[in-house]
């Protein structure tokens, strides 16, 4: 006979809530070498895919395109073909699998690549389940992997939306991310107005655009869903979930009429923050993981559906599967041993949370009612409003750093440290992804060209061309064109040829800054100096080169050389070597700041020292930005690279006045 307290304890254990899903990002150098990492993370107890591809695939490239050199398979895994696909998911049962693609201009290529996919294995697309994030919007204020302007992708966004809720119901067709906005440096209250204000220029366009019935609409609005960040300050964060929930009840009740509570349900995944991982000590950032995921967790009411976890050693490279195993880990810790999903909202009657809670659905009505007065999120991105916003607090974010009134364990403060033993062996600590990826990638694309059907692949192009131009919904165009060995480069060339391309505002130009330090001051100063024996002010060429659109790092400098007197020169993201030197050398610029962030800064600064030896500017100093580890900065030194910042340089300012002093010691005076 039981005795009443195991009798209480299994009660206990048969009302646990059920976990959320568990997910790592993951994905780089071949389908193949994914697909192996796929498998051992779900062997390892991962319940949901989460894949990550590489800048060609997120902007429509071939990996043999010029503008995709030194970025294949660096970020994400390339999937350039349906044979890419069906490799990558190889032995994986799509029937079962809940799979989320973190992909937006591309997303309904790649959607089209997953379907097609499934039908090769004999799995009917009505049963497939996941997500595609698919959020456009996002991508010009923040990560920068958009391709077309933003009418035409609303269009295909709709498409997506339309399309998946009559043949793929159990699938999120959008994934409106305001993740990125944080990482932008978003204020709570920013991150709910500006993500909210995307979610209803989506639902509005698909509501205008004639595709889905009157009928059918609440269940389109209940299949949207979020990709939320969650910071360190988490109480913040979870009440910033919990006004998230209540927000979005609200808009889908009062602006859509939807009645079924279920359909007006906040549904959210989260990856928490990767901003504030760190470079020096990264071993604090398992603590930092930790604290970031109880914010998302605590709270039932406003609990995520699927977590994905960084891991520790981010701030340096590419996580080796054990890195992500150890995320994996902590997820199923707090799911497993701690008696976390056992109880109702611990929040619940806390009036410390309902007042935050309140306070930030107040900030955030205020600003989605600016927004809705410019005629909405996208007009808000044409004029530069959101984009400008983010800057400025994220400016503001940095100063508080520099001054040390925001503290960084180990960056700006408490930075005396023994070696950390986790960095200590030969591949430092990190994943590095082997430069021969890109040409076997490269080598096994053209065989694929090689062996397809020509005819089949112009029919399928001509019929992708032509339904994008009449406004016919691309996916089942598209879905044959993958069929067909259409490429991603393919498919993107041609709605790059009905659509254009497009250039988000950069938002430096009109951003207010609050930076008034002393030793800005002192910068100031040494730039007037120096500014008038040159016989003109320095000036400075900010320059993105490659597909990396993460462009944060480069508009503070761009902005900070600005409010310290220099004369700047920044024309966004995504350009090529030969244009950035062509620029430096139409602007006759006395310094060139390079921001790479991909990892793909060997080859592409390689490339722009010596375009610059040939232009005849081998005298303008070069410094260099981003994720670089030691060995690699050593080899930009010896290309000639004057300089290296890594995320352990925080002091901005200080970049700054290294840069006057590089242009002092090289530039010629003026006669």
């Amino acid at each position: 006979m039981k005795k009443p307290a195991d009798e209480r304890a299994k009660n206990q254990r048969s009302k646990r809530d059920q976990p959320w899903l568990f997910r790592t990002y993951s994905g780089h150098s071949s389908a193949r070498a994914s697909n192996q990492l796929y498998r051992t993370n779900l062997m390892r107890g991962q319940t949901g895919l989460s894949v990550a591809f590489d800048l060609p695939t997120q902007t429509g490239y071939d990996a043999d395109h010029p503008l995709a050199k030194g970025e294949v398979g660096k970020v994400g895994v390339p999937v350039s073909h349906l044979g890419d696909m069906l490799a990558l998911m190889d032995g994986l049962p799509l029937d079962q699998m809940n799979t989320s693609m973190t992909i937006n201009a591309t997303a309904p290529w790649l959607l089209a690549l997953y379907v097609a996919a499934a039908e090769r294995q004999g799995v009917s697309r009505s049963v497939l389940q996941g997500t595609v994030q698919n959020d456009i919007i996002k991508e010009y204020l923040s990560r920068g992997t958009y391709i077309f302007p933003p009418q035409p992708s609303l269009k295909l966004i709709t498409d997506v939306i339309s399309f998946t809720y009559r043949e793929i119901p159990k699938w999120n067709p959008t994934n409106v991310c305001s993740y990125h906005l944080q990482e932008a440096g978003a204020t709570p209250e920013q991150e709910l107005a500006f993500a909210l204000a995307t979610a209803i220029a989506v639902l509005d366009h698909v509501r205008d655009s004639g595709q889905v019935p009157a009928e059918d609409f609440p269940q389109v609005v209940g299949r949207i869903s979020f990709f939320v960040n969650a910071g360190l300050r988490f109480i913040t964060e979870m009440c910033k979930m919990r006004a998230f929930g209540e927000l979005w009840d609200e808009i889908c009740r009062d602006r859509y009429g939807v009645e079924d509570t279920k359909l007006r349900r906040f549904r959210y995944g989260v990856q928490v923050n990767s901003l504030g991982l760190t470079e020096p000590q990264p071993e604090n950032n398992v603590y930092r993981i930790l604290l970031e995921m109880l914010a998302v967790t605590l709270s039932k009411d406003a609990r995520a559906r699927a977590v994905q976890l960084p891991a520790w050693n981010e701030a340096l490279g590419l996580p080796r599967p054990w890195d992500q195993q150890w995320s994996l880990r902590l997820q199923q810790i707090v799911a497993f041993e701690t008696d976390l999903l056992e109880y109702g909202d611990i929040f619940d009657g806390s009036h410390a949370v309902k007042a935050k809670v309140d306070e930030l659905k107040e900030a955030a009505r205020e600003e989605l009612s600016r927004i809705e007065a410019m005629g909405g999120a996208v007009a808000a991105v044409e004029a530069s409003y959101m984009k400008q916003k983010l800057v400025e607090s994220n400016a503001r974010r940095l100063a508080a750093i520099e001054s040390g009134d925001q503290v960084v364990v180990g960056v700006n403060k408490f930075t005396e440290s023994a070696p950390s033993p986790l960095v200590a062996g030969s591949d430092g600590g990190f994943l590095k992804v082997d430069d021969a990826a890109e040409n076997e990638q490269i080598a096994q694309l053209q065989q694929w060209r090689g062996n397809r059907d020509a005819g089949l692949v112009k029919a399928a192009l001509d019929r992708l061309e032509a339904d994008a131009r009449s406004g016919a919904n691309i996916m089942e165009a598209s879905i044959a064109a993958a069929h067909a060995g259409v490429t991603t480069g393919e498919w993107g060339e041609t709605l790059r040829r009905v659509f254009g391309e497009y250039r988000a505002p950069t938002g430096v130009g009109r951003a207010m800054t609050e930076v008034s330090r002393a030793d800005l001051d002192d910068v100031r100063k040494r730039v007037n100096t120096v500014s008038d024996r040159l016989g003109r002010r320095i000036k400075m060429l900010v320059g993105k080169p490659g597909l990396d659109g993460h462009s944060n790092g480069a508009e503070q400098i761009a902005v900070r050389a600005r409010d310290a007197g220099m004369e700047v020169v920044y024309e966004g993201i995504r350009l090529t070597p030969a244009q950035i030197v062509n620029a430096a050398l139409e602007e006759g610029v006395h310094v060139i700041g390079l921001s790479i962030l991909s990892g793909s800064h060997v080859a592409l600064v390689r490339e722009v020292m010596e375009r610059l030896a040939k232009a005849g500017l081998q005298s303008v100093p070069v410094v260099v930005g981003g994720i670089i580890p030691p060995s690699d900065a050593a080899q930009l030194t010896a290309f000639g690279v004057a300089r290296v910042y890594t995320p352990k340089d925080y002091d901005v300012t200080a970049i700054m006045a290294d840069i006057v002093n590089l242009v002092e010691e090289v530039a010629p005076r003026a006669a």
